[in-house]
């Protein structure tokens, strides 16, 4: 049995509409055996797909060459995930990184970054200090006997 590339991606539910899938094909983010593939490609039972999804390069092998989508439970019979562990680790090593999605640094500070920000830059202690203490102040005090 056949099925193209880019619904058994949808069908094994590892894209979560076909067009995404199809896309994917298009921008050389579905491979295999290391060649680009088009979302059109016929694919067999016992066949290695990649797809990248950044950080890592997922590999699946077709168990069952479907066009139908399953139900998540059902998904084991249709692939076998065979990703290497080094792509494994290096999936768990971006998790433990805390990525947020931007290069620390570029673009708008998140809203606790700015808070840090302005909690650094005016500190309490100083919210209610004069710094422009003159000569006429003190002139003020000594008039009304307060100082």
């Amino acid at each position: 049995m056949e099925a193209r590339l880019d619904k058994w991606l949808w069908a094994a539910r590892i894209f979560k509409t076909r067009s995404i899938a199809a896309d994917a094909c298009k921008n050389g983010r579905v491979t295999m055996k290391g060649v680009k593939q088009k979302p059109s490609k016929m694919i067999k039972e016992g066949e290695i797909v990649e797809v990248r999804k950044p950080p890592i390069t997922y590999s699946f092998r077709v168990l069952k060459a479907i066009q139908n989508r399953v139900g998540a439970k059902l998904v084991p019979e249709v692939l076998e995930n065979v990703t290497t562990p080094d792509q494994l680790e290096l999936l768990e090593m971006h998790r433990i990184s805390g990525f947020v999605g931007r290069a620390r640094g570029t673009g708008r500070p998140t809203k606790k970054e700015r808070r840090d920000l302005e909690e650094f830059t005016q500190p309490a202690f100083f919210a209610d200090f004069d710094f422009d203490w003159d000569e006429d102040d003190e002139e003020l005090f000594e008039d009304e006997g307060e100082y």
